[in-house]
């Protein structure tokens, strides 16, 4: 027996909502973005050579990887709308996990090219332009800045956040560049261009660096940050009716949705369809979970559908296991599947 429970396809996660309006704000937030930083990424390589300055031909190159990154972001966005097919069930949605992990892995190549230029001027010091320096950096931070206000409203989503977070580093990238001009003007020690440029490769690395992690952890179907798997077997062996708790497994969907499949032995029979939109919605307050799989399993001796133990305590993880119901020891074990519709 089956029973599917829809819900509202909004994020659960601290409270979050995701409505049309906001994904309508964060479409035109990648368009303005990109259109603004491609833009000044011309204005700010060009004044670069212009100004001999390696800071600003360093913040160029990382300013163009961020566009690529907002592209790919935007593009991820989009994908992740698209519904379901017989192929890929939960539609394209982890393709914004995709996303936020070669958005990662653009910066360190970005910074990898910063290091090694900067050494190389460090080696042989030239003269900068340091006035011309600074006033493009000013515009930069302007438009970083601007950029990043856009993308504000979307911590919820680890995608939009790693756009976030890449301009609050060129902002504040830009307005090192700002400093450092006006210190090569009060000293002359063209010096301070090359090590601004790696002072600018740390800060790209050390916000980053956890941007990384987390995508990669999703990535590879890793629980999502901030949910403790112990509390949620725990939440579920505390409910109602539930002997034992087994085979609990969470992982992202995408950026902002995550999923659970867990078994719950309950011999005292099926509990219901009202047990399982409670425990639904448990997981779902407390934990973030907004699309639960529970199987439901009696192993009550003496019952008619009494078997062995679940298969997947016996049997390797690769068993051809199908949540809707498998048979144990001939019998066909009760089970009562629910899930929660993304």
């Amino acid at each position: 027996m089956h029973a599917h429970h829809h819900h509202p396809a909004g994020h659960a996660p601290h409270g979050h909502h995701h409505g049309h309006s906001r994904e309508v704000g964060h479409g035109r937030a990648f368009a303005i973005g990109i259109a603004l930083n491609l833009t000044f990424v011309v204005i700010e390589a060009g004044y670069g050579f212009i100004a001999d300055s390696m800071a600003l031909l360093s913040d160029a190159g990382h300013n163009l990887s961020d566009v690529l990154g907002l592209t790919i972001a935007w593009g991820a966005a989009i994908l992740a709308k698209r519904g379901a097919s017989e192929r890929f069930t939960y539609g394209l949605r982890s393709s914004s996990i995709l996303a936020a992990l070669l958005n990662a892995l653009l910066l360190m190549v970005a910074i990898g090219g910063i290091i090694w230029e900067s050494v190389q001027r460090l080696i042989e010091p030239a003269p900068v332009a340091a006035g011309t320096m600074m006033i493009v950096a000013g515009i930069g931070i302007v438009v970083n800045g601007f950029t990043a206000f856009l993308f504000m409203s979307g911590h919820h989503d680890l995608n939009i956040r790693g756009a976030f977070l890449h301009m609050v580093a060129d902002a504040a990238v830009s307005l090192g560049v700002v400093l450092g001009g006006l210190a090569i003007l009060w000293t002359d020690a063209n010096w301070i261009d090359p090590v601004l440029s790696l002072i600018i490769a740390a800060v790209i690395i050390w916000g980053t660096w956890g941007l990384l992690k987390q995508s990669l952890r999703l990535s590879l179907h890793g629980v999502p940050q901030g949910i403790a798997v112990a509390e949620v077997r725990e939440a579920l062996a505390k409910r109602p009716g539930v002997a034992r708790v087994h085979h609990v497994h969470v992982w992202a969907i995408s950026t902002t949705q995550t999923a659970l499949t867990a078994h719950l032995v309950m011999p005292g029979g099926h509990p219901g369809d009202h047990f399982l939109a409670e425990t639904q919605h448990e997981l779902k307050e407390h934990f973030g979970i907004n699309h639960a799989t529970l199987q439901i399993e009696i192993h009550a001796p003496g019952a008619p559908d009494h078997g062995r133990e679940c298969h997947l305590d016996h049997r390797d993880h690769d068993h051809d296991h199908h949540h809707e119901g498998h048979t144990h020891g001939g019998h066909s074990h009760g089970t009562q599947g629910s899930h929660l519709s993304p």
